[in-house]
This record gives C-alpha cells, sequence and structure tokens, in this order.
C-alpha cells in the first residue's frame, strides 16, 4: 500500500515541479497584459499545478466505462423500477438519473437531495423484510467487493460480499436483470480497501440462480471488451487480468 501511496504520489510531485517555472513565467505574462486594466483584477491565488500537465479530463480507473456502459443497458431494457447498490452517485447513478428514477441504497448517509434519485440507508447484509421481491431491476457496480471489510465503518464480515449477493437474489423478482460489477483477477482480499474476483468462481457462483446474459470486461491497460464469451478458455486466466474489472449483466430464473 505504502509503494503505491509513494508511486502515485511521486509522478503528482514531479507533475507540479515541472509546471513551477511556467506558472510563474505565466504569471508574469499576465501581469503585463494587465497594466492599465481594471475590469478583471488579481484577487487571489490558487496555484493549478498538477493540472498543466494532466489528461483531458479524469478518467477514474473502471467506473467511467463500467458506469457509461451499464447505463446504456438500463436505458434500453427499461424496467419498471431500477435499485442501486453502493455505486458511484456522482457516475453511474447520476447518468441514469438524466433520464428515468432510480433508488438507492447505501450503508453510508447521503444528505443533499438529487432529483430523480431517492435514498435509503440500509445493511445489505440485513436485509428488511419489505425489500424481498422488490424491484425488476438493480445493481450493484464497485460496490461488492468492500462488503464486511470495515472500509466504510460495515462489520467486519468474512462472508460479506456471498451474504449481501444472497440479498440482492431476494429483492429481484423472477425474471429480472442484475447488473454486477466488481474487480477481477486472482482472487484475494485485498485489505481493507476491497477483494479481487476470479471470473471462474464468480460464473459457478451465478449459474445456480441466474441466466448469464452477457460478460463485457475492463483489462489491466483499461481496454473495454463488451461481450465476451464467458465459456472461453481465457476466462480461467481472467482474460488476463491481474485488476481488472468484470461486468455481467444476469437475469433471475
Amino acid at each position: 500500500m505504502i509503494g503505491r501511496l509513494i508511486q502515485l504520489g511521486s509522478k503528482q510531485v514531479w507533475n507540479g515541479l515541472k509546471a513551477l517555472p511556467p506558472y510563474v513565467g505565466d504569471y508574469m505574462k499576465l501581469r503585463r497584459q494587465l497594466q492599465g486594466r481594471t475590469d478583471f483584477p488579481v484577487r487571489g491565488y490558487y496555484p493549478a499545478l498538477f493540472d498543466r500537465y494532466s489528461e483531458s479530463g479524469y478518467l477514474v480507473k473502471h467506473y467511467f466505462q463500467q458506469d457509461l456502459f451499464v447505463a446504456q443497458q438500463i436505458f434500453k431494457n427499461s424496467p419498471l423500477r431500477h435499485v442501486d447498490i453502493g455505486s458511484r452517485i456522482d457516475g453511474f447513478v447520476a447518468h441514469v438519473a438524466t433520464f428515468r428514477p432510480i433508488e438507492i441504497l447505501d450503508i453510508r448517509p447521503l444528505h443533499r437531495p438529487i432529483q430523480n434519485v431517492s435514498f435509503r440507508q440500509a445493511d445489505l447484509m440485513n436485509l428488511p423484510v419489505d425489500l424481498h421481491h422488490y424491484t425488476d431491476s438493480i445493481s450493484a457496480l464497485h460496490a461488492i467487493e468492500h462488503f464486511g471489510l470495515g472500509r466504510y465503518g460495515d462489520p467486519i464480515d468474512v462472508d460479506g460480499h456471498s451474504k449481501a449477493l444472497d440479498n440482492i437474489y431476494q429483492i429481484l423478482k423472477p425474471g429480472g436483470r442484475f447488473y454486477f460489477a466488481v474487480p477481477i483477477g486472482p482472487q484475494g482480499i485485498v485489505y481493507n480497501a476491497h477483494r479481487v474476483f476470479d471470473l471462474q468462481y464468480l460464473i459457478e457462483y451465478f449459474k445456480r440462480n441466474y441466466r448469464i446474459e452477457s460478460l463485457s470486461y475492463i483489462d489491466d491497460n483499461e481496454h473495454f471488451v463488451p461481450n465476451a464469451d464467458w465459456q472461453a478458455d481465457a476466462v480461467k486466466a481472467n482474460f488476463g487480468c491481474s485488476y481488472g474489472c468484470g461486468i455481467f449483466e444476469l437475469i433471475k430464473y
């Protein structure tokens, strides 16, 4: 973990240092151009040094492509109701809320009202009775891998992921669709951030209760591969991913 922080931090620091001379030079140019001007005086300083050498827009690993793809699937399938479990508010939930209402369940609080978004604070490992057979469409994108690891204040539970998946099954009506995404690669826990799942483990787990409609994935180089062959031999090696993202569309039997 410390090595990862140092790697990320050193790159950011280097970009900031590279940007310092242009920052000073640009400021001197600006002062010269402002001579005799009073409409826009310099009223403060906010050195945005890390932005000069950054890419056009910051795409959070996995989330951007995952959120966009699943939102498009929900638009296409047009369910009567859609419920989300713990996905990004400022990504997937926002995408869906632009074209339809969405209900979200999360163990973390949400204090601000958002148009087209209904929020309920709930612990998915202890399912409220009124949520049984509640919806015909549900999603959990890059969320289930965190359950039971204490990262968000939830109690430690080594089986937290399977309890959450069992309860999602209870929430979904027969024939309903479940959109599911988690990190894929050699299976294990990266404490206390997340779990990484072996694709074969997930496929065997889901085959008992769902028809696998599609499997898409994002590889270690951030390439998005839609509608991959989930029965291919490459699944056994997680399509070569050490930390990719598997995206399932499942239909409950």
